[in-house]
């Protein structure tokens, strides 16, 4: 079932630049909050997120840290494109998006000297990412640094620094586009979670390009979950606690580390894919941006409310000027 709401552009305002540049604080944009019980919505902002959290609550971050992953690849005939570099999988093989036709064998230039090789399609029938092969010319970090910019969308106005595209949280290069969700959280807010006795713990998962198609489904991604965060994922549900999880990766790696109910230490590749047929074991709430509706990341929100309200969440948003994408606001499903 999709969205009655329009689909996008008509579902509502992009996001084109960053809050700062709208003249707002990074925890100044705007917060919807969905009772999951009670179906109803609240107007707020996000700087308010720690009044409606309680005691004993435990928020788990992403500690991603986003790449400069888009570069300008160069054919023989001297015609350009962008290339997305998506997921490392293992030393020089990756996958990728090249924002144009690929064939198999195809070899482009890139920056300092470097290029890449098209392997094949990820998935025959949708060929938009591919496996391919990087040549560079020096380590990733220092390649990327020289010779990188982060992915970005028609929707954007104008060009942001990569600092503009981390999170606070931000500890683990490795990933091709934001953990967003844990984009508007300021030190202040941080401190006033702490000060309302709430807890914070991290995962890693490494987003890849994402696709804003129902048909695309969300292919694998490098995730770890220490023993530390399990523990405390655990003794916040012992004690009758609510995990509340950042983003959507973060619900994609704590249930990949989901075994009888309780979280355990993992790491590696995880498919998994939540649904409501999926279901959730370790997650009760959830902090995310708002997507096309037509995107598959809402399947993953059906695991949290019924189709009813959620159509009532994204007409409230639409019809109240939430703004989505990666600089927009935010909704809090709790």
């Amino acid at each position: 079932m999709t969205l009655t709401v329009p689909p996008a552009p008509a579902f509502g305002r992009e996001a084109v630049t960053t809050p700062e540049r709208r003249g707002l604080s990074r925890d100044g944009v705007r917060l919807l909050a969905t009772d999951r019980e009670r179906g109803r919505h609240r107007d707020l902002f996000f700087r308010e997120l720690p009044a409606l959290l309680r005691a004993g609550d435990l928020l788990v971050v992403n500690d991603s840290t986003t790449l400069p992953a888009a570069l300008t690849a160069t054919r023989d005939d001297g015609t350009t494109f962008d290339l997305h570099l998506s997921t490392r999988i293992v030393d020089a093989l990756w996958i990728v998006e090249p924002r144009a036709p690929g064939a198999e064998g195809a070899r482009a230039a890139l920056p300092g000297g470097a290029h890449v090789t098209l392997l094949a399609p990820v998935d025959d029938a949708q060929p938009r990412l591919w496996y391919a092969a990087l040549a560079l010319t020096e380590p990733l970090d220092a390649y990327l640094a020289a010779h990188g910019r982060p992915i970005r969308y028609a929707y954007l106005a104008e060009p942001a620094p990569i600092a503009d595209y981390q999170t606070i949280f931000a500890r683990v290069p490795g990933s091709a586009e934001m953990p967003s969700a844990g984009r508007p959280f300021s030190a202040a807010v941080v401190d006033a979670v702490g000060a309302a006795g709430v807890g914070i713990a991290a995962v890693t998962l490494h987003a890849g390009v994402s696709s804003p198609e129902r048909t695309e489904r969300p292919y694998r991604e490098q995730f770890a979950v220490t023993a530390a965060t399990a523990a405390a994922v655990n003794a916040t549900r012992r004690a009758g606690g609510r995990v509340i999880a950042v983003g959507t990766t973060v619900v994609r790696a704590l249930e990949s580390a989901a075994d009888g109910g309780e979280a355990v230490a993992a790491s590696g590749w995880t498919g998994l894919i939540v649904t409501r047929d999926h279901g959730v074991a370790l997650v009760d709430g959830l902090l995310t941006g708002f997507h096309e509706p037509q995107a598959s990341h809402l399947d993953m929100l059906r695991a949290f409310l019924d189709d009813a309200t959620l159509d009532g969440a994204y007409v409230h948003a639409r019809d109240g000027g939430y703004l989505w994408h990666e600089f927009g606001d935010v909704h809090l499903l709790l």
